[in-house]
């Protein structure tokens, strides 16, 4: 499917939470995280392999590149449909197992859909509290501009989720491969303090 060109987690939270990782760490997360959903955002034409344990008929490939404005020359920027294929699959998730998003470097293009997916299959919850989760799991953070407007957008959050996002600031400089859980809804915070960053 694409559009355009177990461990090491929360415990007790699989069926509701996301893996957040960089490319370099896709095999490893979806196999110590029972994984078997995915999506990928990633340059035109970026190789990789999918994981043996990763449904193909359940895998979105996204092909774009991490840029927050209009694409020029052999850029490709976050469209409309490409946010609106990860709301789609979001929304298709069993949540039997958690899902895995990834991008280059698991910081801006990851982050910002898994935000996005978590709103997708949970609507109800607080945008702000949503993106303060997302931070206590990952300092490293910095979801695309571009990506969460369109899905604020898409999703009818009427700014509130771009406002978050924006409280939250720019994530810390980075400092080599992070992946991280998010829970899809709100947990204990020592729940958090323990599980959301993946070694």
């Amino acid at each position: 499917m694409s559009v355009g060109a177990g461990t090491g987690g929360v415990a007790g939270t699989g069926a509701g939470r996301i893996v957040v990782a960089p490319l370099p760490k896709v095999a490893e997360m979806a196999v110590r995280n029972g994984c078997r959903e995915m999506i990928s955002l990633v340059a035109p034409k970026q190789f990789f392999h999918r994981p043996a344990v990763i449904d193909p008929a359940r895998h979105l490939l996204l092909s774009l590149n991490d840029i927050a404005f209009a694409g020029t020359g052999a850029l490709v920027a976050p469209q409309e449909e490409h946010v609106a294929a990860v709301i789609a699959f979001a929304r298709s998730w069993d949540r039997t197992a958690p899902l895995l998003i990834h991008c280059m470097m698991g910081v801006s293009r990851s982050p910002a859909a898994a935000l996005i997916a978590a709103l997708a299959v949970a609507p109800d919850q607080d945008d702000e509290a949503l993106a303060l989760r997302l931070r206590a799991v990952s300092r490293q953070a910095t979801p695309n501009a571009r990506i969460v407007a369109i899905g604020d957008a898409l999703l009818g959050r009427q700014g509130r989720l771009v406002a978050a996002v924006k409280n939250i600031g720019r994530g810390a400089d980075y400092v080599g491969d992070q992946p991280f859980s998010l829970p899809v809804e709100a947990v204990a915070a020592d729940v958090l303090a323990d599980g959301g960053a993946l070694p």
